[in-house]
């Protein structure tokens, strides 16, 4: 007997039971369900006295007109300060794009001297729970008992969806052997780490859980939304997906991050004890979940076949002695590509992760990647020179994060490059990469790879070219950092850590200082790679030129380095 209904799908099944929990779960609170949201923007408040005086509803508070006004004097009599009109208080809600904000955040972009340029990048606030470091209640609270927003304070950011104070995201991304890798990183890697919180059930580290805050109803939701083993059945699930899909590396994974592989709790950089559903495990889990869906949208299409000049013949020796499966990357069939078609997108906040994937035909290349998470204890933004903030980074490649510390004006970098040269990658990859070489630049490489961790790459995934994280986390006081830099190697690779820092700390703007940071790259390098460069303003961005001497430490090298790249004879 024919059966002509649709096959059993496991992915499927978990999708309807994922979207029965979540229809449960939103009719019980009282509202619709709503996908998490990724913004380009960041919302805030303005005090109304920051109004046009005249679109103000009271109007001016002393009501006279400007020929009544006289000069202050001496003699005239003095109110106290308690009789003095008070502002008001009132605020208005404005949504600020954040790559246009140039006091805040700057990008700097250019191709160098390739054909075309391969590198993206993204910035907004991604909504998930806060993941900052709580303040002690006699910080948090001013005189009298009044909490920071009760007290009448008006530089303050608007809180997100979930109640938590936004979250901002940077993220640069370096794409080798074109630029479809680095295009969905940009797209849509935020959106699997909004899911991965959503999934894993992650908790506000700013309300403090007590037990008697659960309800016995609720309590089947906690973990994730489809139960309380959720997030240690995810952890599973995935590695053994790795295991099954490419093999090699991956029989042996065992994330760092992953409390439920490692059959005990892990610890972060700061000694930490990791949660399943902490933001390193999140982080974790949604880079390797993107790398995978990426990686087999690319296995499950045709290698693009280039024209010959004549038709293959059947008597070739050389071509009969290929194997029949020659264009297999991870020993599955080849199928057509037609459900992996590139589709326009509707233009939305947050991205639709069943989307197709990637062109019609197989990408080999990759990209690699930094991202940088920044969340604040209180609504007060993390530029502001008063609030502390917390920082994670993530990363993978050769991309590179940078903060400058405001005491001492010195570069302090939170990612080393991942390269074959590194001790640690050495160790991870000679048990299964057959050999690693030298160019003729001296650098090593493993299979003509330079980075030994990068998103795509399908080619070099059996031997360890996995894309799981090197995550940082630290905890920023008030005005103890000046900025951020977040750069590809473009930068980083003819550029040391005090050079891009000093380089920053002489503009006026952090979008003058990317685009000087990448204009100064391209012109010293000899041959220039595709540059780009995010500068974040940190709360002591004032403070910048205070410390060490300012930007003097490098002056006279970049001057010189300058000098040598303008002699067209010292380059011969």
């Amino acid at each position: 007997m024919n059966h002509t209904g649709a096959p059993y799908s496991v992915r499927n099944a978990l999708r309807a039971v994922f979207e029965e929990r979540l229809l449960a779960t939103s009719s019980r609170i009282g509202h619709p369900a709503q996908r998490r949201a990724f913004h380009e923007y960041f919302v805030t408040h303005l005090p109304s006295s920051s109004l046009s005086p005249d679109k103000q509803p009271g109007g001016s508070h002393h009501r006279l007109p400007r020929n009544e006004s006289q000069p202050h004097s001496q003699g005239s009599s003095r109110r106290s300060a308690a009789n003095l009109p008070q502002s008001s208080r009132d605020t208005t809600i404005v949504r600020i794009p954040i790559k246009n904000a140039k006091h805040h955040f700057g990008a700097g972009v250019s191709r160098g001297s390739r054909p075309y340029n391969e590198d993206t990048y993204q910035a907004g606030t991604i909504e998930i729970p806060a993941f900052a470091k709580r303040q002690p209640i006699s910080v948090s609270r001013r005189a009298g008992g009044a909490s920071i927003e009760e007290s009448g304070v008006t530089n303050l950011a608007a809180k997100s969806e979930s109640g938590d104070p936004q979250v901002f995201y940077f993220g640069v991304y370096d794409g080798h052997g074109g630029a479809e890798c680095s295009a969905f990183l940009r797209d849509r890697l935020h959106g699997y780490v909004e899911e991965a919180a959503l999934l894993f059930g992650m908790e506000s580290t700013l309300k403090p859980s007590t037990s008697a805050d659960v309800d016995v109803d609720d309590a089947d939701s906690e973990g994730g939304v489809m139960g309380a083993q959720d997030a240690e059945d995810l952890q599973k699930s995935l590695v053994s997906t790795w295991k099954e899909t490419v093999g090699g590396y991956f029989k042996r994974f065992k994330p760092d991050y992953f409390p439920a592989i490692t059959n005990k709790s892990g610890s972060d950089s700061r000694g930490e004890t990791v949660q399943s559903n902490s933001i390193e495990t999140i982080l974790t889990y949604a880079f390797l979940k993107a790398d995978l869906d990426f990686t087999t949208a690319q296995a499950h299409k045709h290698t693009e076949k280039k024209p010959t000049a004549q038709p293959p013949s059947d008597d070739d020796p050389v071509l009969s002695d290929r194997p029949l499966n020659d264009n297999d990357v991870l020993f599955h069939p080849e199928r057509p590509a037609s459900q992996n078609l590139r589709a326009r997108a509707k233009l939305s906040s947050t991205p639709d992760l069943t989307a197709p994937i990637g062109g019609t035909t197989r990408f080999k290349g990759g990209s690699t990647a930094s991202v940088a998470l920044i969340a604040t204890p209180t609504p007060t933004p993390f530029w502001h020179p008063a609030s502390p903030s917390t920082l994670i980074a993530a990363h993978v490649g050769d991309t590179r994060i940078l903060l400058c510390r405001s005491s001492d004006g010195k570069a302090v970098p939170l990612t080393t490059n991942h390269h074959p040269s590194a001790p640690v990658e050495a160790t991870r990859l000679r048990r299964y990469a057959a050999s690693f070489v030298t160019d003729s630049f001296g650098e090593e490489r493993v299979l003509g790879l330079a980075n030994t961790r990068a998103f795509g790459d399908i080619a070099s995934k059996r031997i360890g070219v996995s894309a799981e994280p090197q995550l940082t986390k630290i905890d920023l006081p008030a005005a103890g950092y000046s900025f951020l830099v977040l750069m590809s190697d473009g930068v980083s690779g003819h550029l040391d850590d005090q050079e891009i820092v000093d380089v920053v700390k002489e503009a006026k703007t952090p979008a003058d200082a990317a685009n000087a940071l990448v204009s100064f790259a391209v012109e010293v390098s000899e041959d220039a790679d595709n540059a780009t460069a995010l500068v974040v303003r940190l709360g002591g961005w004032e403070r910048r030129n205070e410390g060490g001497g300012g930007s003097l430490g490098t002056k006279e090298r970049r001057l010189w380095r300058r000098n040598e790249a303008m002699n067209p004879r010292s380059r011969r």
